[in-house]
C-alpha cells in the first residue's frame, strides 16, 4: 500500500542516573566517592534509503521510543549509552513540524542520517562532586529526559523523468516496457492508483529513474481525482514526458489532451510548467495513429515523438531523446554552479 504522508510522535531516550557510591576496603576507614555517570539516552535518527518508496511500513506504530541510558555504577563505572533508534524513510521525505507546519529537514540524499530527537545526557555520579572541602558528597544527578517531537512525514518521490498523461494514455505500459517496474496495466482508465518508480537503461552503462503517477483529469490541480496529491511526486523530476494517446479510441482528442495537461500543470505550479518537456504520442501503431501524431505536432507547433510500447516502435528514439535532454540539463546546471 502506498502511503506518502504520516504523522508520528517520537521520544528520545532518557539519560541514565548518576550513581552514589563510596570506596569500600577493609584497610580504608573512609573511602572517597566512586559513583559513575549515567549513560546517554538513544537518539531518534531518520535514515533516507532507496530500499523503500512508501511510508507504509511506519503505519500503526504509534509513538517511537528510544532506549534510556544505563545508570552509573560504583568504582567510577559509567553507565552504557543506549543505542540510537534508526527509522528508515524513503529518499525524498520531507520532515515538517506537525503543529506549525514549517519544514525541518528535506531528506533528499540517500544514506545521510539526520537526528530528529536527541537523547538526554546522563547524570553525573557523586565522584564528580568531590572537592577539597567536601570529600564525601552524597549527591548525584538524575539523567536528563530525551527530546519529544511530533512531526509530519511527507514524501515527494525523487526521479529523473516524470510521466504525465490522461488516464489510459499508456504511462504504465511504457514504464513496464522500459524498466523492471510492474504496475497494474489494463485497457480501461484509472488502473494506476499510486505513483510508481522504475529504472530505465540509457546508453552504455547509464540509467535514469522514471516516475509514473495516476492519470490526470480536468481539475486535478485543485484536487479532483486526488490530482494535487499525486502531482507533488513529479515536483523533483528534471524532465517531464507528456504522453498523449493517439490510438483509435483516446479519451480526448490529442491536441485537447495536451492542452488539458499543460493547463493542469500550470495551475498546480508555474515552476513545474517551465520544466523541460518532451511530448510523446503513444499507441502509434498504424497509419491513422501516425496521422493523428503529425496533426498534434502541427497544432501545438513543437516536435512530437511517436511511439508504441506494444510493438517497440520509437522506444529507442525516446530513450535517446530523454538521455540527451537529461545530459543537457546536467550540463546547464553545472555551468550555473561554476558561475556561482
Amino acid at each position: 500500500m502506498f502511503v506518502d504522508e504520516l504523522e508520528i510522535s517520537v521520544r528520545a531516550g532518557k539519560g541514565g542516573d548518576g550513581c552514589i557510591a563510596f570506596h569500600r576496603d577493609a584497610k580504608v576507614l573512609r573511602g572517597g566517592p566512586t559513583g559513575g555517570d549515567g549513560g546517554k539516552g538513544g537518539d531518534i535518527v531518520l535514515l533516507p534509503t532507496t530500499h523503500c518508496n512508501t511510508l507504509y511500513h511506519l503505519t500503526g506504530r504509534g509513538q517511537f521510543l528510544a532506549s534510556s541510558g544505563e545508570q552509573g555504577g560504583g568504582s567510577q563505572c559509567s553507565g552504557k549509552s543506549a543505542e540510537d533508534l534508526v527509522i528508515e524513510v524513503p529518499v525524498g521525505t520531507l520532515v515538517l513540524d506537525a503543529e506549525r507546519g514549517n519544514l525541518l529537514q528535506d531528506l533528499a540524499v540517500p544514506d545521510v542520517p539526520w537526528v530528529l530527537a536527541r537523547g538526554g545526557h546522563g547524570g553525573r555520579g557523586n565522584a564528580r562532586f568531590a572537592t577539597a572541602t567536601h570529600r564525601t558528597p552524597r549527591t548525584a544527578e538524575k539523567g536528563r529526559p530525551g527530546e519529544e517531537r511530533r512531526v509530519l512525514l511527507s514524501l515527494k518521490l525523487i526521479a529523473d523523468v516524470g510521466l504525465l498523461g490522461l488516464p489510459n494514455a499508456g504511462k504504465s505500459t511504457l514504464l513496464a516496457t522500459l524498466t523492471k517496474a510492474r504496475p497494474k496495466i489494463a485497457g480501461y482508465p484509472f488502473t494506476t492508483l499510486e505513483p510508481m518508480l522504475g529504472i530505465a537503461r540509457g546508453p552504455g552503462e547509464g540509467s535514469f529513474v522514471m516516475a509514473d503517477i495516476p492519470g490526470l483529469i480536468e481539475g486535478a490541480s485543485a484536487g479532483r481525482g486526488l490530482g494535487d496529491k499525486f502531482l507533488k511526486h513529479i515536483e523533483r523530476t528534471r524532465l517531464l514526458l507528456h504522453l498523449i494517446d493517439c490510438g483509435d479510441l483516446p479519451m480526448a482528442e490529442p491536441a485537447e489532451a495536451w492542452r488539458l495537461l499543460r493547463n493542469e500543470v500550470l495551475a498546480y505550479s508555474a515552476a513545474l510548467a517551465e520544466r523541460p518537456t518532451i511530448v510523446v504520442a503513444t499507441k502509434v501503431e498504424d497509419a491513422a495513429a501516425r496521422a493523428r501524431a503529425q496533426a498534434l505536432a502541427d497544432t501545438i507547433g513543437q516536435p512530437v515523438l511517436p511511439i508504441s510500447s506494444a510493438t517497440g516502435h520509437g522506444l529507442g528514439d525516446l530513450v535517446a531523446a530523454v538521455w540527451t535532454r537529461l545530459t543537457a540539463i546536467d550540463r546547464a546546471a553545472g555551468e550555473r554552479t561554476d558561475l556561482g
